[in-house]
């Protein structure tokens, strides 16, 4: 579990096949060697997809973290497509003691969504359209991760299938989403109480509940 507060930026090192799917290697800066530090096993959130930490090496700026992509993940992510040199973002998983800044995020991405529009004055703003599935899940100001990133919505049309999020000076200088451009593909992950709550919308309203079945004497 996360919050879609970003610890830090790092970078892809290496990203190669493997029968299983795909090994990234990713260079993790001397920010997130926090107490106590990552180890192999550990869930780490890179671009706002949850993967386990596989191996840990010292880097000359930090740590190299190595991870196994799944076939699956690739298929739903943008991971893929990350060459060595490209940015991510990192976030370890949250405590009982961590502040939740941001929302809970479950590095579960739903899809990986397209930007349309990028607006920098007079409001830096994002506009994002997501597969349309995915529209019922939105809501105005309500929480969304893009790219691991915990934004609030700030507009949406659901006849014309985007929203729109605003990132502040801070969000942009602590994040690669400044550099985002119409065409680019993001991750995206919806508020998993929304999607529960349509999910039991869809399935389960106006039924009865299951009678407990009697004991034979």
């Amino acid at each position: 579990m996360y919050t879609g507060l970003i610890h830090s930026v790092g970078q892809i090192l290496q990203s190669s096949p493997t029968n299983a799917g795909q090994r990234l290697v990713v260079s993790a800066p001397k920010a997130l060697l926090t107490n106590p530090p990552p180890t192999p096993g550990e869930s780490i959130n890179i671009d706002g997809c949850c993967l386990s930490l596989v191996d840990c090496q010292p880097a000359p700026d930090g740590l190299a973290l190595a991870f196994d992509a799944t076939h699956q993940t690739l298929a739903n992510t943008t991971l893929g497509g990350l060459e060595p040199g490209a940015p991510v973002h990192l976030e370890r998983s949250c405590t009982p003691t961590t502040l939740l800044g941001g929302h809970l995020v479950q590095g579960h991405v739903d899809a990986v969504a397209t930007v349309s529009q990028v607006t920098e004055q007079p409001q830096w703003r994002i506009r994002i359209a997501p597969p349309a599935h995915l529209m019922p899940y939105i809501t105005p100001r309500g929480s969304i991760c893009v790219a691991g990133v915990s934004l609030t919505i700030a507009e949406l049309s659901v006849a014309d299938g985007w929203f729109e999020v605003a990132l502040i000076p801070d969000t942009l200088a602590r994040t690669t989403l400044g550099i985002l451009k119409p065409g680019d593909g993001v991750n995206l992950e919806c508020d998993a109480m929304v999607k529960a709550l349509i999910h039991w919308q869809q399935h389960y309203a106006g039924q009865n509940p299951q009678e407990t079945p009697k004991a034979t004497p």
